[in-house]
């Protein structure tokens, strides 16, 4: 799958990120975008093999618009260098967790998870968490997991949560704020590789940990 108009697309406007350049080469965009909506629509077939709780069949569902809400940002560009989508039930703005990737040249990456979860949800991953501790651990520790996403990634509390108890054995397991993970992708991936089997590899090794805490999301949205 030839992903190469696209990458070129994100480093030109990279360094003219305006809406005159952004204007003039809007064929560029849309051909760019088209390529990369092809390439999601095959991850989702493939991916929807994997995990049967994938609901989704259009890239329309999952793919992120590339113009920015700049205002209340200090960077005032217009647009995103990236083209970025988040496969998972109910698609991009559903509050499950999912599988999440970012083609952006020399700063791609994939993973997934949940990220900004809602008060609620938060307190209830954090008591999932809590009264499955051992389940949860053995999740993130497990080698083939591990070797993939080593670590949780986002802001994390100094302190215990409010309404859990601080002598808790895994503690630090509740002070995530995000439960997101996330692999860099090399520019060759995507180049002269194979991104959708690299990609659909990693997926696997994920998982179980979307499953986790979909489990909790399935408790709240019902």
């Amino acid at each position: 799958m030839d992903l190469q108009k696209a990458f070129q697309f994100l480093i030109d406007l990279k360094f003219n990120n305006n809406r005159p350049w952004f204007n003039d080469n809007k064929d560029r965009y849309l051909s760019a975008k088209n390529d990369f909506d092809t390439f999601i629509e095959s991850l989702i077939v493939l991916l929807k093999k994997q995990d049967k709780s994938i609901d989704v069949s259009s890239a329309k569902e999952c793919v992120f618009r590339i113009y920015r809400d700049a205002r209340f940002s200090k960077n005032k560009e217009p647009y995103k260098t990236n083209f970025g989508a988040f496969i998972s039930k109910g698609g991009r703005k559903s509050a499950y967790a999912g599988y999440y990737i970012h083609l952006e040249p020399d700063n791609s990456f994939m993973g997934g998870g949940i990220y900004q979860p809602t008060p609620a949800l938060l307190k209830s991953i954090r008591t999932q968490i809590f009264e499955n501790s051992d389940e949860y651990k053995g999740i993130l520790e497990q080698k083939d997991f591990k070797k993939q996403f080593p670590v949780l990634h986002g802001e994390k509390l100094k302190m215990a949560p409010k309404g859990f108890p601080k002598d808790f054995e895994e503690i630090d397991l509740l002070k995530n704020k995000h439960f997101v993970v996330s692999k860099k992708i090399e520019n060759e991936i995507w180049l002269e590789g194979d991104p959708l089997n690299t990609i659909l590899k990693s997926y696997k090794m994920q998982q179980q940990f979307n499953e986790f805490l979909n489990r909790v999301v399935e408790k709240e949205v019902s």
